[in-house]
């Protein structure tokens, strides 16, 4: 066995198992205080919710073993078992222009991983999340959503997968720098196309219409110095019940989107405070530097790919074997998309905690702008709204949750 065959395997079932007893914790720790509402939230929070939020996190939970084992297996069979191999040699034998084969070859692996994907996805949406009360997505809308998905992937996808491998093939040794080149630029235009074209093939946007709010919002935007084109409201309650705002586009095209299920619940006071949250982000430069960090990671995965697409070893040890008359660089990236998420799982816990800590910072932001008692008002209701769990297992949440614990903000934002 290769070097690489049994450390991907034991890289592989450790993933799995870290999961499985992260997952089993979590479950463990949720069942054992369902029956007990935390003191801070005695009296804003039913027992009732916070049982329901316990019994959704629990189904969550139990899903997200079942997925990831799924997820593994297909892992396994594309690479280890031959998937992949057979995939190349059939291609190979059907299509001759080396470019569209090997654009082929990438299509047909994320075809393979979306329907997977996809079933986990309507599960999801039909029966998770229909069981306790929050989608309101219909079949026909779900199936109108994908066909919409897969016609931007392609329109978008299919020229970026041919000029990226285009590069590979003539740029030579230096194709990694021109791939970050069209990778960056592929994501600022993402940035400009997504509020005004790509979202609104999905939802429909309108205009805030209350004057009162929007006179707060922008004099919110004006003392964080946010510069503003527009408030909307997005109609997230034909999918689901769950609520949420967030800031979208930027320079003179930043727009701020409420889900109209977040405005039905929280009042004014607790809306300015949800909302000085995001700018805190702005503010604390959290979104710029997040961005700069995907770009920098970006460069360091494409020399790292553009070095092991020339080791032969590198194929073989991951099942399949590099055609010595045709082009790999296909198959290269099909390859470093499938192993690389088993090797970065192990870093997760970093990302959650830097994450954490930029959701403290913005919370003192939302403080500083709103006062403690609006944004406590509201994160209560939205926990409640959105079944999360007062009572979290600690080293489960330390390693994925990218916001802190409902307890551990809510006394944050109480001794300040």
């Amino acid at each position: 066995m290769e070097l690489l065959t049994l450390l991907f395997l034991i890289c592989l079932l450790g993933d799995v198992l870290v999961r499985y007893w992260l997952a089993r914790r979590q479950i463990r720790h949720v069942l054992t205080h369902r029956d007990d509402i935390p003191a801070a939230f005695e009296g804003r929070i039913g027992l009732n919710s916070h049982q329901r939020a316990a019994d959704y996190t629990v189904a969550r939970s139990q899903l997200s073993v079942i997925e990831r084992i799924v997820e593994a297996a297909v892992l396994v069979a594309l690479t280890l078992l031959g998937g992949l191999q057979a995939i190349n040699v059939a291609l190979g034998h059907l299509i001759t222009s080396e470019l569209w084969r090997q654009m082929a070859l990438v299509g047909v692996v994320l075809l393979l991983l979306g329907i997977v994907g996809l079933a986990f996805s309507a599960w999801k949406t039909f029966h998770l999340e229909a069981r306790f009360g929050f989608n309101r997505m219909t079949p026909r809308l779900f199936i109108g959503d994908t066909l919409k998905m897969l016609a931007v992937t392609l329109v978008l996808g299919v020229p970026l997968l041919a000029l990226i491998l285009w590069v590979m093939g003539a740029a030579g040794r230096d194709w990694a720098w021109w791939a970050w080149g069209i990778w960056i630029a592929f994501n600022l235009l993402i940035l400009w196309l997504y509020p005004s074209f790509i979202a609104p093939l999905f939802n429909r946007f309108t205009p805030l219409d209350d004057p009162q709010l929007s006179e707060r919002i922008y004099g919110l935007a004006r003392r964080c110095h946010f510069g503003l084109s527009g408030l909307y409201v997005m109609d997230g309650s034909r999918r689901s019940a769950h609520g949420n705002a967030y800031f979208t586009g930027f320079g003179r095209h930043r727009r701020i989107v409420f889900f109209d299920t977040l405005l039905s619940r929280l009042n004014a006071d607790e809306v300015e405070a949800v909302l000085a949250h995001e700018l805190g982000h702005f503010a604390h430069h959290h979104i710029v530097r997040r961005v700069v960090v995907s770009f920098v990671t970006a460069g360091i995965l494409l020399q790292l790919l553009a070095w092991l697409a020339t080791q032969v070893w590198f194929y073989t040890g991951l099942g399949v074997l590099p055609q010595l008359a045709s082009a790999n660089d296909g198959l290269a990236l099909v390859l470093f998309m499938l192993a690389l998420p088993v090797f970065t799982f192990w870093v997760t816990p970093i990302a959650s905690l830097l994450s954490r800590r930029d959701e403290f910072q913005a919370d003192q932001y939302a403080v500083q702008q709103c006062g403690a008692a609006a944004l406590s008002s509201a994160l209560v209701k939205l926990y409640d709204d959105n079944a999360a769990t007062l009572t979290p297992d600690p080293i489960h949440s330390a390693w994925y949750d990218s916001h802190p614990s409902a307890a551990v903000r809510i006394a944050h934002l109480s001794h300040g």
